[in-house]
């Protein structure tokens, strides 16, 4: 199974997600979208399975220092997706595409589900 883990190394729920993985044997990719940037592509294809509620951190104090007409605009799929792409740091993290589908966040019961 090829697992693509995408987030920000020093983010403690990646912490926890990446040495989830370590003590389960699980092999992955990592992909820091701070530093190599968030494909539109892509978080378009997050949002379009998991809902903009799912994908966007609205509890982060970037999305927090949106204007109100940013976070109203945010409610538009495409809208969202290219304000993740100015600033990853409001994705929630990490986001996982695996052989079955993608996970967002980390939910142990959900990771053993999805990898055990």
């Amino acid at each position: 199974m090829t697992i693509k883990f995408y987030g920000i190394p020093n983010c403690d729920t990646v912490k926890k997600a990446r040495k989830w993985l370590h003590a389960n044997g699980i092999e992955y990719d990592f992909c820091d979208y701070k530093k190599q940037g968030a494909d539109a592509a892509k978080v378009e294809a997050w949002i379009a399975d998991k809902g903009v509620d799912v994908v966007l951190n609205k509890r982060g104090t970037t999305y927090r220092k949106l204007s109100d007409a940013e976070k109203a605009s945010a409610d538009d799929a495409h809208a969202a997706a290219q304000l993740l792409v100015q600033h990853p740091s409001m994705i929630k993290r990490p986001v996982v595409e695996h052989s079955e589908g993608i996970l967002v966040g980390f939910k142990e019961d959900e990771w053993s589900a999805a990898f055990l």
